[in-house]
């Protein structure tokens, strides 16, 4: 994957303050030639993200928080596999998902409709910037509270936030799509329509915050099928399962979406 130089091997002489972590170069096919994260060896607290992607930005790395799930799975037990990632700007996110529909629509929705291409952005912004919302989903998953426990805070050497899983050569979605960077190209077609950010990964699940949301049904419906196409067992899987259910209770005026590969 073509990246900026990586500034990860220099982070202790980088001036940025950083909580106890570790550097994280394991990989699928054993130690890769530079790491592909950091991240905090204890849990993230409110105003960490903030801290972190403010002071971050200028090394050109980026803050995602990390769930261990309850199984405390962390990056060095994820199989990444930078060495099968491509580059996400190699690939239209149009195509990806075209071909995605194509090879499961018809069985798992059970529908012969075409691909009608990527959902319009919606009409109406969000109350609140992009970036302050990413943030703000931090600070709450980050809560002792939050549906996600004990996440930690990493850095990642990205361009862009929809660009973190392919940085790192994240393998969550193996069983959909085996180059996560496809995927990626996917998130960028959202960063750029619905303003969302990469806030949470996991071993195979991923949230994002969204600034733009679907505020119609209409454009809801029409973002499903997307989500069908980026994440099947979004819906296949779920009693969210035709593309009028999941758009009226997961997407419309939803300002995160989360996904899982099985």
């Amino acid at each position: 994957m073509a990246t900026l130089p990586n500034p990860l091997p220099s982070l202790a002489t980088s001036g940025l303050e950083l909580p106890p972590g570790a550097l994280v170069d394991t990989t699928l096919e054993g130690p890769w030639h530079e790491p592909l994260l950091w991240y905090a060896d204890g849990p993230a607290t409110p105003g960490d993200w903030t801290r972190l992607r403010d002071a971050g930005r200028s090394l050109g790395l980026l803050p995602v928080l990390i769930d261990g799930g309850r199984r405390d799975h962390w990056p060095e037990a994820w199989d990444l596999d930078p060495a099968g990632t491509s580059y996400p700007g190699d690939h239209d996110a149009d195509d990806v998902m075209r071909e995605a529909w194509d090879a499961y629509a018809e069985d798992e929705l059970n529908t012969e409709t075409a691909w009608t291409g990527p959902a319009p952005a919606p009409l109406v912004d969000g109350p609140d910037s992009p970036e302050f919302l990413a943030a703000a989903m931090a600070d709450m998953l980050s809560d002792d509270g939050s549906w996600l426990t004990g996440t930690r805070l990493a850095l990642v050497p990205a361009r862009r936030s929809a660009d973190i899983p392919a940085a790192i050569g994240w393998s969550g979605p193996l069983n959909h799509e085996n180059d996560v960077a496809r995927l990626c190209a996917v998130l960028r077609s959202w960063e750029d329509r619905f303003g969302i950010r990469v806030v949470a990964l996991g071993f195979d699940t991923l949230t994002v915050s969204v600034g733009r949301p679907p505020t119609t049904q209409e454009e809801a419906l029409a973002l499903a099928a997307e989500h069908f196409a980026f994440c099947p067992d979004n819906i296949h899987q779920t009693a969210l399962d035709t593309l009028e259910k999941y758009a009226a209770d997961a997407l419309l005026g939803r300002e995160s979406w989360s996904f899982w590969w099985d």
